[in-house]
This record gives C-alpha cells, sequence and structure tokens, in this order.
C-alpha cells in the first residue's frame, strides 16, 4: 500500500477531531482550526488540506470514523465470530467511535440531506457499509454483493436515527433496537434460503406443460 501524501496525513490525524469540534463549533473553519491547535499543526497547513465545504468536512469525518475502524479490533478478533456478530460488532464499534461528537454528527447528516448533497449522501452510506462488509470479510463480488450492502445500509440508517436521539444508559436502547433489525434480516435470510431450497422440490408449471407438448416416450 502506498504512503498516504504529507496532506493526506494531515486530513487522517484530523478527521475525527473535526467532529470533536464541531459540536460547538459547527461544520466549518473554526472547527478545522480548533482541531489542529489541539494536534500541533500549523493553520495554513491544516486549512490547506482539509475541505472548504461543510459536506467536505462531514465526508471526511465520516472517512476518519472509518479508518478508526479499522484500527479497533485486535488480529484475528473478527475471524473467532460467526459473520452476524462480525457485522454487529462493527457497526455497534462506528456508533462508540462518533459517540463524542453525536450532535455534530446530527448537524453532519442535516448537510448530507440537503438536495443537493443527495448524490454524495449515497455514496458516502455506500462505501460505508462496503467498509463494514470487506472487515467482516466478505469477498463477494456476485448478485449478493449488492444485496448485503443494501440491506446493511437499510439497518445501519435505521440504527443511527435511533442512536441519534437515544438517552438510555449505555445506548442500551440502540443496542436492543440494532439486535431487532439484525434479527430481522436473519430471519428473512433464512426464510429465503428455505424457499430457494423447497422450490427445487416443488412441482414446476413450466414443465409440466412442456410435458403435455412433449410427452416422454
Amino acid at each position: 500500500m502506498d504512503e498516504p501524501s504529507p496532506l493526506e496525513q494531515v486530513r487522517r490525524r484530523l478527521a475525527l477531531a473535526v467532529g470533536g469540534n464541531a459540536v460547538f463549533d459547527g461544520w466549518g473553519e473554526q472547527a478545522v482550526e480548533a482541531a489542529a491547535r489541539s494536534a500541533g499543526i500549523d493553520r495554513g497547513e491544516a486549512r490547506l488540506a482539509m475541505p472548504r465545504d461543510p459536506a467536505g468536512l462531514v465526508e471526511l469525518y465520516i472517512d476518519g470514523v472509518d479508518w478508526a475502524l479499522e484500527q479497533a479490533f485486535a488480529p484475528g478478533e473478527l475471524a473467532a465470530m460467526r459473520v452476524s456478530e462480525r457485522i454487529r460488532a462493527l457497526a455497534w464499534k462506528r456508533l462508540e467511535i462518533m459517540e463524542p461528537a453525536r450532535e455534530a454528527v446530527r448537524q453532519g447528516l442535516a448537510i448530507l440531506a440537503m438536495p443537493q448533497n443527495a448524490l454524495r449522501a449515497a455514496r458516502i452510506g455506500w462505501r460505508t457499509v462496503d467498509r463494514i462488509w470487506r472487515l467482516a470479510g466478505d469477498t463477494s463480488v456476485d448478485f449478493n454483493h449488492y444485496t448485503k450492502r443494501a440491506t446493511l445500509m437499510t439497518v445501519y440508517a435505521a440504527t443511527l436515527l435511533a442512536w441519534l436521539d437515544d438517552r438510555s444508559e449505555g445506548n442500551r436502547d440502540t443496542a436492543a433496537f440494532l439486535d431487532r433489525r439484525l434479527a430481522d434480516v436473519g430471519r428473512f435470510e433464512a426464510w429465503k434460503a428455505g424457499w430457494r431450497g423447497s422450490s427445487l422440490r416443488r412441482p414446476s408449471l413450466t414443465r409440466f406443460l412442456g410435458r403435455l407438448r412433449y410427452p416422454a416416450h
């Protein structure tokens, strides 16, 4: 893997800190300058490295969360889990990483919800669930590649909204919500697998009509 450029290194160092400061300063230049001061980075260098628009800063912060997620588990830790447990652990860890910037995340989602940011928001969401699946060990390239990510995007988006308004101790209400949504997905996938299996054994109308037309000799 290529070594990140100096500006990319600055972006990575400041990504999460910008989110933390955006809680107080909003998604703008003040948050960037505050993050740079706390990290001991020259203000001019930080301004050169960081996006100028609020949506760009939000996107960088989300990338920062994903970079942190990649480092959050010890080698082999996820491999010891079932796939459903890996997805649950990764989704929950993302929320834990964002906890210090919860109110800024709320503001950031409002920015991404603006019409001019719709395509960018969709791209960011897809990239996030793709990273979660890849960290979980998924290497699919067929149709399942897309259905897995589309399903997780729905589950994670709903869980994120629940988390933003959760005031329970340790976010236990969000944890229960996430577990229910993943259980629903698991039951649906089991039903689909059963339906596919049983469909192989059910009489086929096409085969039946074909035999009427071309009877066996």
